[in-house]
């Protein structure tokens, strides 16, 4: 399985999990959420909006443009902040987590 394969298995795992905890919106926020400045949007969406609308967008965007990969990712990090205390989201901290450890380890990254 090359990169784009495993990052759009990413994206789909993600959005799984997403549906199961009933955190998958139907409609996207307004358009002015996507204008922040601030990492992950954090003034502007929910972590779970974040997650849909940007980082899932961008994933995709990039699996199918066979775009660049960032850099570096630190989504788990971020998730364990947002999510704790919410056990049900541990498989999606894990989740993100294996996400994070396959961007960083891509070759570009080396």
């Amino acid at each position: 399985m090359d990169a784009y394969q495993s990052a759009a298995s990413y994206a789909d795992r993600i959005e799984q999990e997403l549906r199961g905890l009933n955190a998958w919106q139907a409609e996207p926020p307004p358009a002015a959420a996507f204008q922040s400045k601030r990492a992950f949007f954090g003034d502007t969406m929910s972590f779970y909006q974040w997650l849909q609308w940007v980082l899932l967008a961008r994933i995709r965007d990039v699996v199918q443009s066979r775009g660049a990969f960032p850099a570096h990712s630190s989504v788990a990090a971020y998730a364990v902040r947002e999510l704790d205390g919410y056990d049900e989201a541990n498989p999606l901290i894990s989740l993100l987590s294996e996400f994070d450890a396959f961007i960083e380890r891509l070759p570009h990254n080396r």
